[in-house]
C-alpha cells in the first residue's frame, strides 16, 4: 500500500471508494477530511444497497499531504472500507448525452439483465449507471448506457427482448427531452380500459360474434378502419338506452389507471383521450378520471335507439395524429415533449408523430413501429419509462392520503 500512496503524488486523480455498514455522518465526515487537506472532489457517486454504503469519489490529491493516509484513518474510525485506483486526468469535455434503457417484466432475473447487458456490449457500449425503478407490479431497471452505435444498440435489445418474452425494453435518448413531457394522448380501447366498447354494445345486441372478427381484422391492418368500423356499427341498430347503460356498467379500467392519471396530474401532465370508439363511452371515462380532453366518434340516436349510423366525421388513424397536434398546439406543447399509448393499427401515426410513441399491449404491426412496446398488463408500468420512480409514486399517494382504490401501485 505504502508504494501505491508514494504514486499518488505523480497522479492529478485519484478515484476514492468507500463500502460498508451505512450510518449517518460518513459522508459528511469523509468531505470534512478532504476539505482540511484542501482537495477538489470532481465527481461523486453514492447509492445504499441492503444497507451498505457505496461511495466513489474523484479527488485531486495535494501535493505535500498524506492526504490517502488520513482517509485510510478516517476508514478504520467509521467502520468502513476505502480503496484507491489512481487515474489519469479526467476530460475537462461536457459529457455527450446517452441512451436510457428502461428493462421491465413480472421478474427480471440474471438471465434477463445479462440478455440486454450483452446486447448493450456487442454494440460496443457502456452502462455507466444502472437504477432500480420499481419491484412491483412489475421490476423495473433503467440503465444509463454511452456509446456505442445506436442502430445496432437499439437492435440488439430488442432481439433480446423477442428472445426474452417476459422482459420488456425501451430505449430513449437521455437529455431534458425526456424530463420535459407535458402532455400525454391515450387510446381508449384495450389500452385505458380492458374491453372494446363495441364489443360490450354487441354483446347486447347479439351480433358479438361478427363484430369480434371484423375488430380483429381492422386493428392488425387488414381492414379499413372507416369502412370496417360503419359495418360494425350498423349490427348495433335497434340498441336503446337500457342496453347502452347495461354495456357501460361492464367496463373495466386497466390495472394501474388511476394511478397513472393520478400521478401524471401531479407532474402538471395535460392528459387526453382519442378514441375509435364512442362519446357516450370516453365522456364517462373522462368525467370519472378527471382528464383534460376526450375526442371519439358519435353514435347517431333516433326516437332512443341507435340507428346503426355514426355521425360524421370519422376518428380514424388519421384523425387521431390530427387530435395530437390539435390538443398540443392548444396547450402549447411542442410535439417533441408529448407522449401517445395505444395498441391498434389506428394508433399508428398517432404514436409516429408523438415525441414519444408506446404500444401497449399492442398488435405485433403497432409493436415493431413504436419508439417502445410495454406488454406486461398494468398501465402504471408506462411510468417506468418515463423514469417515475415507484417510490416516488407511493410516497406523493401517502402525503396525500389517497385512498380511491387503485392498488395496483398504491
Amino acid at each position: 500500500m505504502q508504494s501505491e500512496l508514494d504514486a499518488a503524488a505523480a497522479c492529478q486523480t485519484v478515484v476514492v471508494r468507500v463500502t460498508g455498514p451505512d450510518h449517518p455522518g460518513v459522508t459528511a465526515g469523509l468531505m470534512g477530511v478532504l476539505a482540511e487537506a484542501g482537495a477538489d472532489v470532481s465527481d461523486i457517486e453514492q447509492i445504499v444497497i441492503c444497507g451498505q454504503l457505496n461511495l466513489g469519489l474523484a479527488i485531486e490529491v495535494p501535493s505535500g499531504r498524506d492526504l490517502l493516509k488520513e482517509l485510510l484513518l478516517f476508514g478504520w474510525e467509521q467502520g468502513m472500507t476505502i480503496d484507491f485506483d489512481f487515474v489519469p486526468d479526467p476530460t475537462s469535455d461536457p459529457q455527450l448525452p446517452g441512451t436510457v434503457v428502461t428493462l421491465l417484466g413480472p421478474v427480471l432475473s440474471p438471465t434477463e439483465i445479462g440478455a440486454a447487458a450483452t446486447a448493450i456490449a456487442d454494440a460496443g457500449a457502456n452502462i455507466d449507471r444502472i437504477t432500480r425503478l420499481s419491484s412491483f407490479p412489475v421490476m423495473s431497471y433503467e440503465l444509463l448506457v454511452r456509446n456505442g452505435d445506436q442502430h445496432t444498440l437499439r437492435s440488439n435489445l430488442m432481439l433480446a427482448a423477442a428472445k426474452h418474452i417476459t422482459m420488456d425494453v425501451a430505449v430513449q435518448p437521455e437529455g431534458i427531452g425526456r424530463r420535459a413531457k407535458r402532455l400525454i394522448v391515450l387510446d381508449v380501447d384495450s389500452t385505458i380500459i380492458q374491453d372494446e366498447v363495441i364489443d360490450l354494445l354487441a354483446d347486447e345486441a347479439g351480433t358479438l360474434e361478427v363484430v369480434q372478427k371484423i375488430t380483429k381484422e381492422t386493428m392488425e391492418g387488414a381492414i379499413d378502419f372507416e369502412s370496417s368500423l360503419r359495418e360494425r356499427v350498423r349490427h348495433l341498430k335497434g340498441l336503446d338506452q337500457a342496453a347502452i347503460e347495461r354495456a357501460q356498467a361492464k367496463l373495466r379500467y386497466t390495472p394501474g389507471t388511476r394511478t397513472f392519471v393520478r400521478t401524471l396530474k401531479r407532474l402538471g401532465y395535460s392528459v387526453a383521450l382519442v378514441s375509435g370508439g364512442f362519446t357516450i363511452f370516453t365522456d364517462r371515462i373522462s368525467k370519472e378520471l378527471k382528464l383534460d380532453y376526450c375526442h371519439a366518434n358519435v353514435l347517431e340516436f333516433d326516437d332512443g335507439r341507435l340507428t346503426g349510423d355514426l355521425v360524421d366525421p370519422i376518428v380514424d388513424r388519421e384523425r387521431k395524429a390530427t387530435y395530437l397536434r390539435e390538443v398540443a398546439e392548444l396547450t402549447g406543447v411542442p410535439l417533441s415533449q408529448t407522449v401517445a399509448v395505444g395498441d391498434g393499427a389506428n394508433d399508428l401515426d398517432m404514436l409516429s408523430e408523438a415525441g414519444l410513441g408506446i404500444a401497449f399491449n399492442a398488435k405485433p404491426i403497432v409493436s415493431e413501429a413504436a419508439d417502445t412496446a410495454v406488454s406486461v398488463p398494468y398501465l402504471d408500468a408506462i411510468l417506468f419509462v418515463l423514469g417515475i420512480p415507484r417510490g416516488h409514486v407511493e410516497a406523493a399517494d401517502r402525503s396525500d392520503n389517497n385512498g380511491d382504490g387503485d392498488q395496483n401501485l398504491a
